[in-house]
């Protein structure tokens, strides 16, 4: 049988599991993420088609940052669709 000590041991284990959980959840839904996705998405695609493809890249990289941006508006969207209607 568990004493008390052990009992309470497990729930601090619980509970500080669930605050990075939803730390992690937050995160995965914020601006700052999406930002900062939005940025590396665009500079990767500039340095490629600069040094492989080379072309001028700073405009023609707009398209997939944007593309990217416009993802992560919808996926809320349809995640909330499928949980409503696939997922039961």
């Amino acid at each position: 049988m568990a004493t008390l000590d052990d009992l309470e041991k497990r729930v601090e284990k619980i509970e500080n599991r669930n605050k990075r959980v939803e730390t992690d959840k937050a995160w995965e839904g914020s601006w700052t993420r999406k930002i900062l996705l939005i940025i590396f998405t665009y500079l990767s695609i500039s340095l490629y088609l600069k040094f492989i493809v080379g072309i001028d890249p700073w405009i023609n990289a707009v398209i997939p940052a944007i593309g990217f941006l416009l993802s992560t508006l919808t996926l809320p969207w349809f995640k909330k669709l499928w949980s409503n209607y696939w997922h039961k």
